[in-house]
């Protein structure tokens, strides 16, 4: 394997012209771990062996593994060698230059598109989905996995053929009727079975009203600071975005001549991603207002609004008025468990059939087993007591972290703004900090922050972190709690 590995990075090398040995052997490394051709916890060839079979020197290879391991990339251990590391630094992860240019260089027949160049350059998907503080991970360990899996298990004894075939009529049909009642009930959505269409996520929800709602070139409307998976997913399908700013009431919707008309509008009203603030009802009107006159959608994200620890829920949008020209999302990934992929829309019925007909296009409808037996997990009211169970849950967990900020931060570092709802929280560092570094620094330790600066697209002074507390006990948040306490005075920042 080390010998392969030798041949790996020498195959590349030949191809790379730009800069010195060093650089380049550097960055063929750096290459070929972001892209797992080195699989994490591996181990490289000791550096007398690598330059041997590169035929450069040892020093030269010896700089490029320090290089490898002050950036994160690489763990060195006592008397054990040079092991990829298991996790790699989220900085490292984002940057798409280094990988875009060795790709494009080892293989110029397979470079890149323009639109796939952009997709990569602007990923910022972590891949540090669970642990303190993962923002927005919910605790699947909660979840009734042994009563949901006997529920799968009894349908699947014996299946019917419609639900072993691809579906083309926007899903399981049990699913999408138990959804409407759940809905009429829990978020005032006013909608009928007929008007819901089960997509996979929102992520494939946004694709798809994307590309069958907006012409490319067409100006759409987004929340500054907002969610970047929208922001990644409106870019990759050529649309102009403009972000509109959020303050203390939701997002600002009189703004000031010469503002480009959307083609649509998204929203978090309820909960709004990620500084927590819900859309005031005042603008919630101003906002129908303006997309009728505009003949604009608004496309409603109601991601977590099941999770508000006080006060009165807020119910949708779509249900505030008859004939909204909203299209409602929702998932099932923060109320149940991500990889369960189910989510859906509530659209106008004037768009059900050629969604229908687009979603069966672009994406081959599947999963109905699943559906049904979570279609039967709503009915028999195991979904309504599971959310009250976890619900009780995060808000404890809330209540402990929160209790840590003030206790050991100060009240300076909460954002006033946020609401006692979702699963996460935001911390405001002082103007001038580098909320980047902290995150990464806190995920070298063993953390997992995200930087708040990373969800605006315009240059802002806003610093923050953002800290999921929902799949994290108390035990574990007073100990990652401790380990961030650290790197924020470790990063020059004053407590209280």
């Amino acid at each position: 394997m080390r010998t392969l590995y030798a041949d790996h990075i020498s195959e590349r090398l030949q191809l790379m012209q730009e800069g010195t040995l060093q650089q380049r052997l550097l960055k063929c490394l750096q290459a070929a771990i972001l892209e797992g051709v080195f699989p994490p916890e591996s181990r490289l060839p000791a550096t007398r062996d690598m330059a041997r079979e590169l035929g450069v020197s040892r020093n030269t290879v010896i700089f490029v593994y320090e290089s490898l391991t002050s950036q994160g990339y690489v763990t060195a251990r006592t008397g054990s060698g040079t092991w990829i590391a298991a996790t790699l630094p989220e900085s490292c992860l984002q940057s798409g230059e280094t990988l875009t240019a060795v790709t494009a260089n080892a293989n110029p027949l397979s470079r890149l598109s323009k639109r796939g160049a952009s997709l990569i350059g602007h990923a910022t998907a972590s891949p540090h989905q669970w642990g303190a503080f993962v923002p927005g991970a919910p605790d699947v360990t909660a979840f009734p996995h042994k009563l949901f899996s006997q529920i799968q298990a009894r349908l699947n004894r014996q299946p019917s053929v419609d639900r072993l075939i691809y579906s083309s009529d926007g899903g399981c049909p049990d699913l999408r009727q138990a959804l409407a009642g759940y809905l009429r009930i829990a978020r005032s959505v006013k909608a009928d079975a007929d008007q819901i269409l089960i997509t996979e996520g929102i992520h494939q929800a946004v694709d798809l009203v994307s590309r069958v709602l907006c012409d490319r070139g067409d100006w759409v409307w987004i929340e500054e600071p907002g969610y970047w998976g929208t922001r990644n997913l409106l870019r990759i399908n050529d649309l102009k975005i403009h972000p509109v700013p959020v303050d203390d009431q939701g997002l600002v919707v009189d703004l000031p001549a010469g503002t480009p008309t959307p083609r649509m509008i998204f929203v978090t009203p309820s909960h709004q991603y990620p500084l927590g603030v819900h859309l005031s009802p005042e603008r919630r009107l101003q906002l129908l207002a303006l997309a009728k006159r505009h003949n604009s959608w608004i496309v409603e994200d109601d991601y977590d609004s099941e999770f508000r620890f006080s006060g009165q829920p807020y119910p949708s949008l779509q249900g505030l008025k008859a004939d909204a020209p909203v299209i409602y999302m929702g998932t099932f990934s923060k109320t149940l468990y991500p990889a369960l992929r189910i989510g859906y829309m509530v659209v106008p019925k004037a768009l059900i059939a050629p969604l229908r007909v687009a979603a069966s296009e672009l994406y081959r409808g599947g999963h109905l087993l699943v559906q049904r037996a979570l279609a039967e997990f709503i009915e028999e009211g195991h979904y309504a007591a599971h959310i009250r169970r976890v619900r009780l849950l995060y808000q404890q967990r809330r209540r402990f972290l929160c209790k840590l900020i003030r206790q050991y931060l100060g009240d300076r570092f909460l954002a006033s703004c946020d609401h006692d709802a979702g699963l996460h929280l935001v911390i405001r560092l002082p103007r001038g900090s580098d909320d980047v570094a902290i995150a990464a620094l806190a995920l070298r330790r063993g953390v997992k922050v995200r930087p708040l600066s990373q969800y605006y697209m315009q240059l802002q002074h806003e610093r923050g972190l953002l800290l999921g507390y929902a799949c994290v006990n108390e035990k574990q948040a007073l100990r990652a709690f401790g380990i961030l306490k650290s790197c924020l005075t470790d990063s020059g920042i004053s407590l209280c």
